[in-house]
């Protein structure tokens, strides 16, 4: 069974539009926890532009499905995770000017930052995951690292699968398939979506884990908007 972390960086993205606590991200987490998803994400960037620092924080006493925290080891987000210390981190090389998470990092150049950080993390019993793309020469170097499981960026097979090229899963099912012979656990997110999913999720052997945050947002608003305008339309009925 494949678990369902929820990202819920999108929730912070509207929230701070505004400049006050609407949505409450917070309570939203609760929410998609009481409504079934088996975990929650977050992925803190140093311009806070949408989950804070302290956000990561106040999550911590309500998250009681899976915590898993994204981001760049850098040593501010280090320190926070030591202190938090959620069930997973996952490591992901971002730029400081990246609009999302655009690419893996590359295991072999560097391994021995990889292996220092993720020691770190282990040694306080937290679940390492390292973002990497679908080539099996990065599943190796991951595994030199000692990470705990990968992320499969599914950015391409999303692109991909949209225009109709089903074959865009393969190099993901060989890379799944070379993880599980590594006794690597396989996560994977960016850009799954309801039109995706099930078919991903049916040629990954073993995946443990789909973190997705926009699509779902998204669609959540699209599924959910003619409820909401009804309610108001009741409510001006008077």
């Amino acid at each position: 069974m494949t678990k369902l972390s929820v990202n819920i960086n999108k929730i912070a993205t509207l929230r701070n539009s505004r400049g006050g606590d609407t949505p409450n991200v917070v309570q939203f987490a609760k929410d998609v926890q009481r409504f079934g998803a088996e975990g929650v994400t977050i992925h803190p960037r140093p311009d806070e532009r949408h989950i804070r620092y302290q956000d990561a924080y106040d999550l911590k006493p309500v998250v009681y499905t899976e915590y898993n925290i994204e981001g760049n080891p850098n040593p501010k987000f280090i320190d926070m995770v030591l202190a938090i210390k959620p069930t997973q981190v996952t490591l992901v090389p971002d730029a400081v000017d990246a609009l999302t998470s655009n690419a893996g990092w590359d295991t072999i150049t560097h391994k021995d930052f990889l292996v220092d950080v993720i020691k770190q993390f282990q040694a306080e019993g937290i679940r390492t995951s390292i973002f990497v793309d679908p080539e099996l020469k990065q599943i190796e170097g991951a595994k030199a690292t000692g990470t705990d499981r990968i992320e499969l960026y599914t950015e391409a097979f999303a692109h991909q699968y949209g225009l109709g090229n089903t074959k865009a899963i393969e190099p993901y099912t060989k890379c799944a398939e070379l993880a599980s012979t590594l006794n690597l656990g396989v996560n994977a997110g960016h850009d799954l979506s309801l039109d995706n999913i099930q078919f991903f999720q049916q040629n990954i052997p073993g995946l443990l884990e789909v973190s997705i945050g926009h699509a779902l947002i998204s669609e959540s608003l699209y599924l959910g908007i003619e409820n909401v305008v009804n309610m108001y339309l009741n409510k001006l009925k008077g």
